[in-house]
């Protein structure tokens, strides 16, 4: 993949990841900021932004959205490595529960 595949890869996923977000927040504001990882000032933000700033925006060319699983246990609990799949949906509650609490003290 070359460089103008990438950056158009990035735009794409941009775009794609401010119209689910201003989907999600104009949905159900309280889900958008947990699901989101976002504070209630940047939603307001993106829930306000027309199509033409959307896609000005994603044009960019650093991804917008980022990993928020940014230690080892979240990453174990949501591959479930080591662990039987009769556990999968314990885990992925702990990782959301150890998740949702960060998102809190971000906010």
């Amino acid at each position: 993949m070359n460089a103008d595949q990438i950056l158009n890869e990035i735009r794409e996923a941009n775009l794609s990841y401010l119209m689910l977000a201003q989907s999600l927040i104009r949905t159900d504001r309280e889900q958008a900021l947990y699901r989101l990882g976002i504070s209630e000032e940047s939603a307001a933000l993106i829930g306000l932004l027309t199509p033409a700033q959307m896609m000005k925006i994603a044009a960019g060319n650093t991804l917008l959205c980022r990993f928020r699983m940014d230690d080892d246990m979240v990453w174990g609990l949501l591959t479930n490595h080591g662990k039987s799949a009769a556990n999968d949906s314990t885990n992925r509650l702990h990782a959301s529960i150890l998740m949702a609490g960060r998102h809190q003290e971000a906010a």
